[in-house]
Formats: C-alpha cells, structure tokens, sequence
C-alpha cells in the first residue's frame, strides 16, 4: 500500500535525535507501526501482540534484549511491563540516542512505565488518525458529511470498502484486546453499550451522574470506565478554561471522540443522507474541528492544551488554545450560510475577556472575510494552518 507521510514526521525523527527511548502512542490503527518502519529501516522490528515473542519476553527479557540488539522497534511494548526495568539498564550503558522506538495503543500502561524505570531517559508523543491535510488532494474534495462519516483512519484511506463494518470491528477488537488487559469487566455487551451512550454525549457537558444512571452501573464504575476509554484513545476529555477570571463558570469537562467514523457508527449513523439530517450533526462537526486541533498540536509534540469556555448564563465557546500568551479562541458553525448570529458567542466573550487574543469562526460555508476582529475560515482552509 501506498506510504502516506505524517506530519509528526519531523518531530519524531528529532525525539529519536535526542532520546536513548521515544514512546509512540496512539489509538489502534492510526499508523504507528507503518510510520516508525518507514522512518526507522535501520532498526529491528518486534511484536509483541507475537505470543511467542511476549513469552520470550516476559520469561527471559534481558536473554531476549540481548538477542535482539538495539537499535529496535519495539510494537505493543506495554503488553510486557517488565522489559522496561531492562531497557533502563542497557540505556544506562550505552547512552545512545534512538536505541529503543516503542509504540503501543495503552498510554495508562506505557506511562505507569516510563514513570517507573525510564524518566528522563524517554520522550513521548502520540499519534492520532490521519488529520485532513494528510489525506491526498482526491480525498480531501470529498464532501464534509463523507468525511465526517468514513472518519480518519489509515485503513479507511487503503483498503476498506465496507466502512461500518470496519468501525464495527474496531470497536469490538478494542474491547476484547485493550479492555480486558486493564479489567475483568463483567458483560462486555454492556460496556459497548456504555460506549454508544457516550457518544450520544459528544459535544456535551460530561454528567456522570446521568450517564451512570442510563447505563445502568454505578457512579464510580463509571468513572473507571470512562477513564478505559481515555487511556485507550477511544474519548478525549476537554476541561473548562477559567483563567483569570471571577464569574461563576462552568467546571465540568466535555466529551469529544478520537474520530468522527467511529462516532457516526456508534449513533447508527451509516450514509450520508442520516448524517445530514441528523440532530447530532452539529457536535459531529465540532467534534471534527477538535480532532484537526488536537492533531495539530500532538504532531507539534505540543501538550493537547485545549479548552472550552461556558459561563452560568450559557454562553459557550467552542474552544480556546494559548499560543505565545495570547489567546485564540475557535467558535465552530456546521451551517455552509453564514448568518451573523454565528458570531453571538464571540462577541459576548469579549466582554469577559481581559488578555489579547484572536477569534475566529469555523464553518462549512466559502465566504472567508473578516468582521470587525473575527475571522470567518472554512474548517479546510483552517485544518491547514
């Protein structure tokens, strides 16, 4: 299959320039084996998904770093902790950068390691599926409801024609391979259920109480379970942004998902004509301008420091990012006619707004212009920036 180059590519490539160890995280089939084989020839790759390999591992792990000398690539390295304590030791003894490559789709697991034997010694990045200006120029004509709905998967872009069933299977490999590593967890049918009840809360405020009470669990099962689907790469969490200021705000985080193909599938949503038409079609499409952001600042090796903002009065904005101590504060419209209510949020936040920053409103629609101090961008031309 054709190589699609990254845009985390250079980042990586320096990580491994200044890092005995460089830890590639991610969900399930956003490409990290695929990238760190193309950019890393050199090294030896290894598998540890391989149940010979991982019993090597687990039963003979310094016999096995030894017969499999680094420079190395290591896959699914989370599924043996104790290698790490060995890794540490050849590090210390070598000192040289990019020996270890390791990747793997548990970030609660690799870093509950690298905290314990490889601090200081490690970098970490993440890698998230395709983002919009990865995909060719034929891909990213396609119509905004098309790419909502066949999401960002590398696989998607490849070799899948029926795109439910893809979505339907990652789901269920997903439970089966990662949930069950972090706990026994009783009715594996109910925790897909209680993954289709979160993605009936994309965009949302996050009441766990209420999401507790429709699926039938208790409130700290599901925490626990929601913190699953974090650590997994299946939901990201976006905190309330409430720096330097006095009024009452909202403290509760919103619940986005990792990609919108798996959210579409997970609402039911399987053509293009439901999407269209859909009363969740407007948090998909915030949802989509989340994952470009996030993308974008993962790729940077940049921390995921993105957040909303929502007064006691209901006024929201999407989304808030500091570059350079300024802000810049998103405001997303799935609409393709622009109306000047789009701007309501924005202008409004102005009035509680103390610090320099930039606005600007992302839609579907052509017309891209300036009013007053808000810029009016097209979600593409604003994924490319």
């Amino acid at each position: 299959m054709k190589y699609l180059n990254r845009t985390i590519e250079p980042t990586l490539q320096s990580a491994a320039t200044q890092f005995p160890v460089v830890f590639l995280t991610g969900p399930r089939q956003s490409g990290k084996t695929t990238l760190l084989r193309h950019l890393f020839q050199d090294h030896r790759y290894i598998n540890l998904e391989d149940p010979e390999m991982r019993q090597w591992a687990e039963e003979q792990p310094k016999d096995f770093l030894q017969h499999h000398k680094w420079p190395l690539v290591i896959d699914e390295a989370q599924r043996v902790k104790n290698l790490f304590s060995y890794i540490q030791l050849s590090v210390d003894e070598h000192q040289q950068p990019g020996m270890y490559l390791l990747s793997g789709s548990h970030n609660f697991l690799l870093m509950e390691s690298i905290t314990q034997s490889l601090a200081g010694r490690s970098a970490v990045l993440s890698l998230l599926p395709f983002s919009y200006q990865e995909l060719e120029p034929g891909e990213q004509d396609k119509e905004t409801n098309q790419l909502m709905l066949q999401g960002f998967m590398p696989r998607v872009y490849q070799s899948i024609t029926d795109i439910s069933l893809f979505y339907r299977s990652y789901i269920n490999t997903y439970v089966e391979r990662d949930v069950r590593q972090m706990a026994n967890i009783g009715s594996l049918n109910d925790f897909i259920r209680f993954i289709k009840l979160c993605a009936g809360r994309t965009g949302q405020l996050l009441n766990l109480s209420s999401l507790a009470t429709e699926a039938g669990i208790s409130f700290n099962t599901c925490k626990i379970w929601l913190s699953y689907l974090t650590t997994g790469y299946i939901v990201q969490l976006v905190q309330p942004y409430y720096k330097n200021y006095n009024k009452k705000l909202v403290k509760t985080p919103k619940l986005f998902f990792t990609d919108t193909g798996l959210l579409c599938q997970l609402m039911g949503i399987e053509n293009m004509e439901t999407l269209a038409i859909h009363a969740f079609r407007g948090a998909i499409f915030e949802n989509l301008i989340y994952n470009e952001l996030l993308k974008s600042r993962l790729n940077e090796g940049k921390n995921p420091d993105i957040w909303f903002w929502r007064n006691n009065h209901g006024v929201e904005i999407d989304f808030i990012i500091e570059e350079e101590n300024k802000q810049i504060v998103i405001e997303t419209k799935s609409g393709k006619n622009f109306h000047d209510d789009y701007l309501k949020n924005l202008r409004s936040y102005r009035q509680f707004n103390t610090d320099s920053s930039r606005m600007i409103l992302v839609y579907d629609g052509d017309i891209e212009r300036k009013i007053d101090d808000i810029q009016l961008l097209n979600w593409r031309s604003f994924s490319q920036r």
